[in-house]
């Protein structure tokens, strides 16, 4: 493989890394709140039919959000403490 090919690989590679880790940093659960000290309150009020989802990660840090009472509460630590509402269909995929 010759250098410019390898130079535009590696470009490419750590192009699409930082745009995953920026989308994983700018996208918050809907009402989504983090606390290290104490449980936070969501971000907006709680409407009918709606759930206060609650995890604390292994670094004490907790987080709330905000989904349907049918959708499952979702939430990966080891993908930069993700959170989000599941679908009734496919749970947390």
């Amino acid at each position: 493989m010759r250098s410019s090919h390898v130079l535009a690989s590696l470009f490419v590679a750590s192009f699409a890394v930082s745009g995953m880790t920026a989308a994983s940093t700018a996208y918050a659960a809907e009402g989504e709140a983090r606390s290290m000290k104490a449980w936070p309150k969501p971000t907006r009020a709680l409407h009918k039919n709606e759930k206060v989802c609650k995890m604390k990660f292994g670094d004490g840090e907790r987080t709330v959000w905000i989904c349907d009472k049918a959708e499952p509460c979702c939430e990966w630590e080891a993908l930069n403490k993700y959170v989000k509402c599941g679908s009734t269909i496919t749970g947390c995929l």
